[in-house]
């Protein structure tokens, strides 16, 4: 299965985690933190102009990537408190009729958007059981 991670640069280690465990379970993980590696390198969090790099050609490459992992992917992981981008990631592929999985966590301030989830869980294990047992939720 094909599944996209939606969330905060500050979950960083946490999409890494998730990335090789879902890889290891066997699926096809797009994954903002490992493109922006294997275009940066190591250097990915070097200090830049985030306006300027948004507007330039790689900040259009690496929003095209984003949005195509969003709408074209068999399942999206939401995982929260995240910020505007990855909420917006959610409103994409829910646009695109992609189910959307949420971890819940604390801090968590969505509103109606929530809405959105195909299915909430608070405990990653259990959303990694769901996956492994086919769920309801790819299209």
């Amino acid at each position: 299965m094909r599944i996209y991670i939606a969330a905060s640069w500050k979950h960083q280690h946490a999409v890494e985690m998730l990335t090789e465990r879902l890889a290891d379970d066997g699926h096809d993980v797009v994954s903002f933190v490992a493109e922006a590696r294997r275009v940066e390198g190591e250097n990915i969090l070097a200090a830049r102009d985030v306006e300027e790099w948004i507007v330039s050609p790689e900040g259009e490459r690496r929003f095209r990537y984003d949005l195509d992992g969003a709408c074209r992917s068999d399942v999206v992981i939401y995982l929260g408190p995240s910020g505007t981008d990855a909420w917006a990631e959610v409103g994409a592929a829910y646009a695109c009729g992609v189910p959307i999985l949420g971890l819940w966590a604390k801090g968590e301030q969505s509103g109606l958007m929530r809405r959105m989830m195909t299915r909430w869980f608070t405990d990653f294990r259990e959303m990694l059981s769901y996956l492994a047992q086919g769920g309801d939720h790819a299209r």
